[in-house]
């Protein structure tokens, strides 16, 4: 009996044709999505946080040990050099951001005066409620060598949160909580980045 031949067409075709539908099978296994989590669902409530406004935040200003007693460079200053620390806590139950550095200026009447100024651009920090941040102060005080005739004598400053309009005043005080005068001269004193601090400072 003659061998029987089949056509070599219809193999091929049917070859094609699994080809054709294993290539859809797996590109359609490949196009599955899977659903990615919403970044802002996961997002900590302090980093969405209102800015600290100056009404919202308890202010002290108050000179390290040694300063403010006529004994001249505060403790541990070996530059001629006087200190102090500008301290904020927020006193709601809800987090604010602290973004940048606070306004500072000290006025001895309607001409003399001498404003803080920082450098760079500081982390912003968010306060829980009770928390607090500080940022240390240094300046050149009065009868120090090459500290000039610019000079402002006052028991008091004013104080803005960063990016506010509205201002406080603050007493000055010592490393006791003493009312105390800063004396301080030239035209600028330098702020350190602010930096948290203990809840309830």
């Amino acid at each position: 009996m003659p061998a029987t031949t089949r056509p070599a067409g219809g193999l091929a075709a049917l070859t094609a044709a699994l080809t054709l539908m294993t290539g859809l099978t797996l590109t359609a296994c490949n196009t599955t999505t899977t659903a990615t989590p919403d970044a802002t669902a996961t997002a900590s409530p302090e980093a969405t946080a209102p800015p600290c406004r100056t009404a919202a935040l308890t202010w002290t200003l108050s000179l390290l040990d040694g300063d403010g007693d006529g004994a001249g460079a505060g403790a541990g200053q070996g530059d001629g050099r006087s200190g102090a620390r500008l301290t904020a806590v927020n006193k709601g139950s809800g987090a604010c951001l602290f973004a940048g550095y606070p306004g500072l200026a000290i006025h001895h009447g309607k001409a003399d005066g001498i404003e803080g100024a920082g450098s760079g651009r500081p982390a912003a920090l968010a306060l829980p409620g009770r928390a607090a941040v500080t940022v240390d102060l240094r300046y050149t005080r009065r009868g120090t060598p090459g500290a000039g005739t610019w000079c402002v004598r006052q028991h008091e400053a004013s104080v803005t949160a960063p990016h506010d309009t509205e201002g406080t005043v603050v007493p000055v005080t010592d490393a006791h909580g003493k009312p105390a005068v800063l004396d301080a001269c030239g035209e600028t004193i330098a702020m350190a980045p602010p930096r948290r601090a203990g809840a309830g400072t």
